[in-house]
């Protein structure tokens, strides 16, 4: 399982928690609860069966009606440990068998007034060898509790305490307790919380590390003038004015772009917002640098569509514009190959088929990737071999991402939010059915 030291074991958490506080009856059976918590007298225990057929049989009773409980494995030991006439807290889950039900393996343990009491028992992943052996659930309870005795509170807190306050955070040994052996479910929150943020907060501190450790190492192509086919298109063929949120995002690529260091951001935005305008305008910028510009769609129609959109914006000024696609005939491949590597074609759209370590170019600046939830890394990272050096990337979607979420995914991108409709755009309504 993956449990070699103390360590291991401390952070081996449950799965789940039984609700000790609440005691049900052999009615609740019928009534079609599984798990249940009894308690009661157990009146007879027999042996059943032959052999290997050999089993326990203890008929419990409440004052509601009766029960079997059933025990295939360890015989002696289990009839060993039960008196006839005796009260018992017994838990496990009802099964139907025949007319009758029945709880196969419970557990099962004298009760005793003075110690009941309202607890949360954790229930721990396990393997049925492991059970064979005694380290089922109920073992590994029995370990955490003896590590936890053991150690009396020698963990060391990550987080300064003026952190701890302001995030509301418990500290690290309360929340190592509480997370195997709450007392309420306050508790046991609480301390799952504490775990989860410290494990996404060292994620994501690994990740703004490498983060900057590859900006210093990665040198990116310097635009640094926005140029005259980008200022021609947008005072002339612009079909509307930009709304400021895609203002806002364009100053945050030229900015980059124009630093020397290597571009790498993702631009998040609803269907309709217009990044792909925001895109065109920043493939315009790399042409006007001298540069060539590609941007790849995960869909044939897709790709077809933003290719037939911008040839349409740009019919006017003399840029070239491909299509590549997995479905492009052989003899309009090796005239886009050609225009590529001599540098005729300036944008190319298409599919997976332009990452194909046949098409190469010139002298390829800016790349759009769009949906980039349908891309691996190692697809992102095919471009950046289409150059001396990686072009500049724009990764987009319309999927919504919360901040936290797009740091532990995308930990290596800057992340740009288009979070306003142009004028007239019907709002998007997201429905789950």
């Amino acid at each position: 399982m993956g449990i070699f030291r103390f360590r291991d074991l401390l952070f081996h958490f449950p799965f789940r928690y039984i609700d000790r506080s609440k005691f049900h009856t052999t009615r609740s059976i019928m009534e079609g609860v599984e798990e249940v918590q009894l308690k009661g007298t157990i009146t007879r225990i027999e042996e059943v069966g032959q052999h290997r057929k050999k089993r326990l049989v203890a008929k419990f009773s409440d004052q509601y009606g009766t029960i079997e409980l059933v025990w295939f494995k360890g015989v002696k030991w289990v009839k060993n440990s039960l008196q006839e006439g005796k009260e018992y807290l017994v838990y496990g889950k009802a099964t139907r068998y025949g007319a009758k039900y029945n709880i196969a393996h419970p557990e099962v343990a004298p009760f005793v007034h003075e110690e009941v009491q309202a607890y949360l028992q954790p229930v721990y992943s396990t393997t049925e060898k492991l059970s064979a052996v005694g380290l089922h659930s109920k073992g590994i309870e029995k370990l955490q509790r003896n590590l936890l005795n053991q150690l009396n509170q020698e963990i060391k807190e990550v987080f300064p305490h003026d952190f701890l306050a302001k995030h509301h955070l418990m500290d690290k040994w309360d929340a190592l307790h509480y997370i195997h052996f709450p007392k309420t479910e306050e508790q046991k929150n609480k301390a799952r919380f504490r775990m989860k943020f410290e494990e996404l907060f060292f994620l994501q501190l690994q990740l703004i590390k490498q983060k900057q450790i590859s900006q210093k190492k990665t040198k990116g192509f310097v635009f640094d003038k926005v140029g005259d086919v980008f200022t021609t298109f947008y005072e002339k063929y612009l079909p509307f004015e930009l709304t400021e949120a895609q203002k806002r995002v364009i100053r945050e690529i030229r900015k980059d772009v124009g630093s020397g260091l290597h571009m790498n951001r993702l631009l998040q935005g609803d269907v309709g917002s217009g990044k792909t305008l925001v895109a065109l305008l920043s493939m315009l910028i790399a042409l006007s640098n001298g540069f060539q510009a590609a941007m790849i769609a995960p869909t044939e129609i897709l790709a077809i569509q933003h290719h037939n959109g911008i040839k349409e914006l740009l019919k006017d000024l003399p840029v070239n514009v491909g299509l590549l696609t997995g479905s492009t005939k052989k003899s309009e491949r090796k005239l886009i190959h050609e225009q590529l590597q001599n540098g005729e074609m300036h944008i190319l759209i298409g599919t997976h088929a332009i990452l194909e370590d046949v098409v190469q170019f010139k002298n390829l600046g800016f790349v759009v990737i769009d949906e980039q939830h349908r891309f691996g890394v190692a697809q992102r990272a095919k471009m950046w071999k289409k150059n001396t050096q990686p072009p500049h990337v724009l990764v987009m979607t319309a999927t919504p991402i919360p901040r936290t979420l797009a740091m532990t995914f995308y930990g290596d991108l800057d992340v740009s939010i288009i979070d306003e409709m142009p004028p007239g755009r019907k709002p998007v309504t997201t429905k789950h059915v």
